[in-house]
């Protein structure tokens, strides 16, 4: 082995145990932010870079914008000045690890958009010295780190990856909301370009994270992560197209999805609901079949789920009609009042959430639609723009249907179930409450 490379890897390797490394974090989003609060907790200096100057000054007056960070940890890792924040890529330099985690969304046709990963590419090209480890943590499709970062930051120099630089990728597992998972304690899967790579990325990420699963190469790394969406995809359009069946079939369909839960092996819990949200589940499965197209492989599976996620909203609203229908109402002109429109429940993250697309939905056929959700009083989605309206006991008795499309522990269902005529509950959030057996209609 090349004794220049070893002598990197282990300068490197001196930097993470002594803390005198600097790591950099491109993207101060719902990943970035909480992995370079966990990096400066570990005693590094980390330097953020985002081009939103606003972000930037929030950081740099220790501001916290995002829910899974400790608002007073952020700020008292500023004041020491382990964390700062630049807009823009000058200081790379200074960098000795470079974690890339910026967004990867797809385009209309659901081709990944990578528009975001090779602007940063281009930029760090010029920038990246010998020595550093650059680390892709964007979730994508596999070989992203090969054909996109690399090429990028080789152009125009004479860098090699696992031989002048370590390269490497470590898909974000983040999941917003959760009490009990945090960057800290999920295990960080790793992959190099090479072995070096993969040792120093693996050292590296073993200082900041309580556990690393190295697997042996970039590519893997980034299908891991796809994999794990595509799976609870797949299994939440089980339980949704079970849902429609045991509609037809008049079966309650969570009667059924709780005593399946009680055999102790060979079942896991998905939930039914409304449709798929937030920036993982609706899109990372099309990462991997749009390159699976590449292999003139068909990924049936992946295909089917994506479709009957995609329709959920619509049955939601057609359940609508026919509970107005029965209450001899028309759905035109009928007040309906729903209950979030973040993705999830506890969190104000309103990215791909089905409870808008049931929202426009309804507005199609003539309803007035209204919404409340205790962390989102006003959002904009591509242009649909909408205000919430404050939870009073006006606004559930006079609404004809109130729909809860999240289940935000932050709402007093009691009282809903108390004061509205008639609820369609998407989330299984008012089955028991008083008065829930005339009233809550499950989906």
């Amino acid at each position: 082995m090349d004794q220049t490379l070893v002598s990197l890897s282990q300068t490197f390797l001196d930097k993470v145990a002594d803390r005198s490394l600097v790591v950099g974090v491109i993207g101060l989003g719902y990943v970035g932010l909480p992995f370079a609060v966990e990096a400066a907790k570990e005693g590094f200096h980390v330097i953020g870079v985002d081009l939103n100057k606003e972000k930037c000054a929030q950081v740099n007056r220790g501001e916290n914008y995002i829910g899974d960070v400790e608002g007073h940890e952020l700020k008292e890792l500023v004041e020491k000045g382990l964390i700062v924040a630049v807009s823009d890529f000058e200081r790379v330099p200074e960098m000795d690890a470079v974690i890339i985690a910026v967004p990867t969304p797809l385009d209309k046709n659901l081709i990944p958009d990578m528009t975001y990963v090779e602007s940063v590419s281009k930029a760090l090209s010029g920038k990246v010295r010998r020595g550093q480890l650059i680390s892709l943590e964007s979730t994508t499709y596999p070989g992203t780190t090969e054909e996109i970062i690399q090429p990028h930051i080789e152009a125009g120099n004479d860098l090699k990856a696992d031989r002048d630089y370590f390269l490497a990728h470590s898909p974000e597992r983040v999941d917003p909301g959760n009490p009990q998972y945090k960057t800290k304690n999920t295990a960080k899967v790793v992959g190099g370009i090479g072995p070096e790579s993969l040792k120093v990325a693996t050292g590296f990420y073993g200082a900041v994270v309580d556990k690393v699963v190295p697997v042996s190469t970039a590519r893997a790394a980034e299908l891991t992560k796809v994999f794990e969406n595509t799976f609870r995809a797949v299994n939440i359009a089980l339980v949704n197209e079970l849902m429609v069946l045991c509609d037809k079939m008049d079966i309650n369909v969570w009667e059924v999805l709780d005593a399946a839960n009680t055999k102790p092996f060979g079942i896991m819990r998905f939930m039914p609901g409304p449709g798929v949200g937030g920036h993982c589940i609706p899109l990372d499965p099309h990462y991997l079949e749009w390159k699976a197209r590449q292999f003139n492989f068909r990924t049936r599976f992946i295909d089917l789920a994506g479709e009957i996620n995609r329709s959920m909203p619509a049955y939601v609203v057609a359940r609508a009609g026919r509970l107005l229908n029965s209450a001899e109402k028309s759905m035109k002109g009928s007040n309906i009042l729903l209950l979030g429109v973040a993705y999830k429940k506890d969190i104000d993250d309103w990215r791909e959430s089905p409870a808008i697309e049931v929202m426009k939905l309804l507005e199609e056929t003539g309803a007035n639609v209204s919404y409340h959700d205790p962390y989102i009083p006003e959002f904009e989605d591509h242009g649909y723009a909408r205000k919430g309206i404050e939870l009073t006991d006006e606004a559930l008795t006079q609404a004809d249907l109130v729909i809860i499309t999240t289940s935000h522990k932050a709402v007093d269902y009691d009282r809903v179930v108390k004061l509205s005529p008639r609820i369609l509950d998407t989330r299984y959030a008012a089955v028991g409450l008083e008065g829930s057996d005339e009233k809550v209609t499950l989906l």
